[in-house]
């Protein structure tokens, strides 16, 4: 468990947990409750399914890669050891999966809040 502790005027003092993981705090928005985005920086498209993600990493040299977990959506590359895991429920994608195809595919995609 980790976060911040708030201390109030009456000596009461209470646990925000993970106050800057992008979560919000009793439904109030702040810069970090925004909604990320995946953008692929070539056209400036946000990515809006497995399908385009999909047509993308292709055209980049990735494969569809069946060797591993059946709950994974999974794509490799030849030419490297990288392998990137998404859930198959793309309702469960979000900006750790986002950042790790970032990572992997260099000045091609930008996560970005909407």
């Amino acid at each position: 468990m980790s976060g911040v502790w708030i201390f109030k005027n009456n000596g009461v003092m209470k646990l925000v947990e993970n106050p800057s993981d992008g979560h919000c705090d009793n439904g109030r928005h702040s810069a970090s409750c925004k909604k990320k985005a995946l953008v692929y920086l070539p056209t400036g498209q946000v990515v809006s399914s497995y399908t385009c993600l999909k047509q993308i990493l292709s055209g980049l040299g990735w494969e569809r890669y069946y060797g591993g977990d059946n709950d994974l959506f999974q794509f490799h590359k030849h030419s490297s050891i990288d392998l990137i895991s998404l859930p198959n429920d793309y309702a469960k994608f979000n900006s750790v999966y986002m950042y790790d195809i970032v990572v992997k595919n260099p000045n091609v995609f930008h996560v970005r809040a909407i």
